[in-house]
């Protein structure tokens, strides 16, 4: 009997459940006599269902029934003496035009919040229901001022977005971030959507002001990183430092956040900024780890500003560090970038190789051997010694098997193959790659792969596959106009091949490295233009996006080209960095 019981039961559960699916399904479908009728029954099953008898009422006004919902509304009031069903009852009374009724029954929902404040979760949730803005703005505040252990800002901030009262809704924001500091992530991601990046902008001017404000009347470093959040969003990347200072005297416990903003200005190619902070940094670190990976930084950017002429400075500036730091495991990541230095800036691959062979004599784990074999055999490439080269990237794989660093080396193993025009060997190794657990190997072996799958067979001699690759070494040796002018050969010589499309997009790399910004677009263009059906397209516009955006100042352009992407290359890796930087140069981003 009991089995039978708990059979029927279930039995019962569910086909309730599959009542309640279909009732939805026809209001959701906009058949709102069925679902009218569903509901009706399963209200009549469970009368003191709120679902159900919220959905009775929505069906019945979709229906314009307005005087049934009238009745039955009023019904269920004298059995349910229930403050969310007086905004019910006004909103039908103003869907039938009758405002006096309507504003007698909201402020009788209002009034209710004065006899118990808790009815504020019902009251103003059905206010906002309805998108009755007002209304559900008074509910709160009134629950506000009567009970003071509510919080309500993160809501009326939002109603007052909504209403366009900018200000109070900032001010809203900026109330719950104060009450709550772990919501500050979000309070960012909500605020930026009434920003732009345009610092003279009035809702960035309204919030820059508010943040000032604050910090005169009620000092607190909220206000400060607020401050500095907002600079970045303009990109004025001077102001933030500074507040980031301030913050970092009033509490010197971690560098990270002001490491942070330098990575940032670099990245917007905002380099004197960003050299300011490093050497801000090393004064004030205190640990040798923050104050290393600072001078690497710094010394990396003034490497890549530099020319010829000023490559002894930069030597004589690596010397000094290893003077004041010594040449022990902490240095390693500069000594490798020293080795580097010398080797593909200064042209001494051998002066490169006796140092980083002394390095390697330190007291290292394979994991950093492995970082300085890497740049040895890269050297060796540099020098094309390609046999040579293998020797060091095949004994990273030997010693740290299936870890990224021997995925790496393999990829440097397919490299130097195809470097040296043997693209067979090349496949094979790129084939392994493709399944690499790091995805930006995997990224980088099936682009490789793809480059010779897709020329090897248009000429049985390969002729302008080995030009390709000879451009690409040239590249990779820093030889970047010897290159740029190889791929002008590909460019004219050979311009019914599908190599064209790769020789453009190289070459536009190539150019912006050197700061051609205008044949860099032209390049990028060409692509667009012709290859639009081709691999490369997606590549074109993000680059030629960021081009306009970073360098040639022009947003408008640049937003149009994401664009391109987001509605026209959802598959593209680009994707979710092109939909970024369009809301950003909207004014919408969520960060």
């Amino acid at each position: 009997m009991r089995a039978f019981l708990v059979l029927y039961l279930c039995l019962s559960i569910n086909l309730f459940a599959q009542d309640a699916n279909l009732a939805m399904e026809y209001f959701k479908k906009g058949d709102y006599e069925k679902a009218l009728y569903e509901y009706k029954k399963l209200y009549a099953q469970s009368p003191s269902n709120f679902n159900y008898i919220n959905q009775v009422i929505a069906s019945q006004q979709q229906l314009e029934q307005y005087d049934e919902t009238e009745a039955f509304i009023t019904k269920i009031v004298s059995k349910i003496n229930h403050p969310a069903f007086f905004v019910e009852l006004g909103f039908n009374y103003q869907l039938k035009k009758d405002s006096k009724n309507a504003n007698i029954y909201y402020e009788k929902a209002l009034k209710s919040i004065n006899e118990r404040p808790s009815n504020v979760f019902y009251v103003a949730r059905g206010f906002q229901t309805h998108s009755l803005l007002n209304e559900a703005v008074i509910a709160y505040e009134k629950a506000m001022e009567l009970n003071p252990d509510y919080n309500f800002s993160i809501q009326l901030a939002q109603l007052y977005g909504e209403q366009g009262h900018i200000e109070k809704m900032f001010n809203s924001y900026l109330s719950f971030a104060e009450y709550n500091p772990v919501a500050l992530a979000d309070i960012k991601r909500r605020i930026n959507g009434f920003l732009s990046d345009n610092s003279d902008d009035v809702n960035n001017v309204m919030l820059r002001k508010l943040l000032l404000k604050k910090m005169q009347e009620q000092p607190n470093l909220l206000w400060n990183q607020m401050l500095s959040w907002l600079f970045i969003q303009q990109k004025d990347f001077s102001k933030a430092f500074i507040q980031e200072k301030a913050i970092f005297n009033r509490q010197p416990i971690s560098l990270d956040r002001i490491q942070e903003l330098a990575l940032i200005a670099i990245d917007e190619n905002k380099n004197d900024v960003a050299k300011e902070i490093f050497n801000y940094i090393i004064t004030k670190a205190q640990d040798l780890e923050t104050k290393l990976t600072a001078h690497y930084n710094l010394i990396q950017i003034e490497t890549n500003e530099s020319s010829k002429k000023d490559y002894a400075l930069i030597n004589e500036r690596y010397k000094k560090l290893f003077e004041e730091f010594g040449t022990f495991s902490q240095t390693l990541k500069l000594q490798i970038a020293y080795g580097h230095f010398l080797a593909f800036y200064m042209g001494k691959t051998e002066d490169a190789t006796k140092f980083l062979e002394k390095t390697l004599e330190l007291p290292l784990s394979e994991l950093l051997k492995a970082q300085v074999k890497l740049e040895l055999g890269d050297i060796l490439v540099l020098q094309e010694k390609f046999n040579q080269a293998l020797i060091y990237y095949t004994q990273i794989q030997r010693n740290l098997k299936n870890s990224t660093v021997s995925q790496e080396a393999r990829f440097r193993v397919a490299k130097a193959s195809y470097y040296k025009g043997d693209f067979k060997w090349a496949e094979s190794q790129l084939k392994i790659l493709k399944s690499s657990t790091s995805q930006l190997i995997a990224n980088d072996a099936l682009d490789l792969k793809l480059l010779i799958s897709d020329n090897k067979y248009e000429d049985s001699l390969q002729t302008a596959l080995k030009l390709y690759s000879k451009a690409d070494l040239l590249a990779f040796q820093n030889k970047k106009e010897e290159a740029i002018s190889l791929l002008d050969k590909i460019l004219n010589e050979h311009k019914t091949e599908p190599i064209v499309a790769q020789a453009l997009f190289k070459q536009a790399q190539l150019f912006q490295q050197r700061f051609q910004f205008v044949l860099a677009k032209t390049n990028y263009e060409n692509i667009i233009t012709n290859f639009r059906e081709g691999i490369l397209v997606d590549d074109a516009y993000f680059n030629l996006g960021l081009l306009f955006e970073k360098y040639l100042n022009e947003p408008e352009k640049a937003k149009e080209l994401y664009e391109q992407i987001i509605f026209n290359h959802a598959d593209s890796i680009y994707f979710v960095e092109a939909r970024k930087r369009y809301r950003a140069l909207r004014g919408d981003a969520l960060n």
